[in-house]
């Protein structure tokens, strides 16, 4: 195995324990992310050569510096800088969070859990099929049974390194899963809905037919109108996409059941608010509801939040 190590510069404040924290959604491992010891993994597929990135922190939340060691059989220039590329999308290094905080700063919601959450950046999936068939998997089913069917789906049929004993998966690639069809993710607790949608989706990646990648240069307007001609894919799932992998700073996933009970105690409203008054009370969040939506979720997953 080769090993080259390189250092990144996020844009302050950055934690990178919150945000490392947030990725594995404050568990030790989730799905093909794991934080042990202060130490973030990610197993990388770049253009079918693995390589496993570690990144642990050299600075403070004011003064951050990131040092990654990305280790690989085929670590040429080119899979080093995307990888490169890759992990630092992943840990959300590039957002200035500046102008969220002097909004939330005058907001007696929000003030409370940016305060404890200060340096929180937004992390990223890698690509957009990555975090469009997570979001298919975890529809209508609860967090916790979301991160065990993750986990057995990437352990199943994610493309596997091992290193110094312990071996490390990435996300499936769409012709595996292609491969597999509706029969092998049933196999690892998929709905047959849900594994039909999986499949139409890698098949039509696979064909060219459906360019995801392509998204990152469409309007917002664009985004939700193509993606919910997907079938399986709603408004939820789109917005959700927004925050985990394009990176626009306005998603809200105003249908999120969670967000929409917790958005009800945090006002103390005698009748839960429904889908569309979340919404309507978002409004005035715009244009950084996906930085509201990450801060609410964090406090909920670490406990701010009862």
């Amino acid at each position: 195995m080769k090993r080259t190590v390189l250092n990144l510069e996020p844009i302050p404040p950055y934690d990178f324990n919150l945000t490392a924290a947030y990725a594995t959604y404050f568990h030790q491992t989730y799905a093909a992310e794991i934080y042990q010891d202060g130490v973030f993994h990610r197993l990388l597929d770049v253009g079918n050569n693995l390589c496993l990135t570690r990144v642990r922190s050299l600075g403070t939340v004011d003064s951050p510096s990131l040092e990654v060691e990305i280790i690989g059989s085929n670590l040429d220039n080119t899979v080093t800088t995307k990888a490169q590329q890759q992990i630092a999308w992943i840990l959300g290094i590039d957002q200035n969070l500046l102008s969220f905080y002097r909004m939330a700063q005058n907001d007696p919601i929000l003030t409370p859990f940016v305060k404890a959450l200060r340096g929180l950046h937004v992390p990223h999936t890698p690509s957009i099929y990555e975090a469009l068939v997570l979001a298919i998997l975890g529809q209508q089913i609860s967090s916790h049974v979301a991160r065990m069917l993750r986990t057995l789906f990437i352990e199943t049929y994610g493309p596997a390194l091992e290193i110094s004993g312990t071996i490390y998966h990435s996300f499936p690639r769409a012709t595996d899963l292609a491969a597999t069809g509706v029969t092998g993710l049933r196999a690892v607790k998929f709905s047959t809905r849900k594994a039909q949608y999986v499949i139409d989706i890698s098949n039509g990646v696979i064909s060219g037919q459906l360019d995801l990648e392509d998204l990152r240069t469409r309007s917002d307007e664009e985004v939700v109108r193509m993606l919910t001609s997907i079938r399986g894919v709603g408004l939820w799932t789109a917005h959700w996409l927004f925050i985990r992998a394009l990176g626009r700073t306005d998603g809200f996933p105003h249908e999120d059941l969670a967000l929409c009970r917790t958005l009800s105690r945090l006002l103390n409203t005698v009748i839960p608010l429904t889908p569309a008054a979340t919404l309507e009370y978002s409004h005035h969040w715009s244009p950084y509801r996906s930085y509201v939506t990450v801060y609410l979720f964090a406090a909920m997953r670490s406990g701010l939040i009862c």
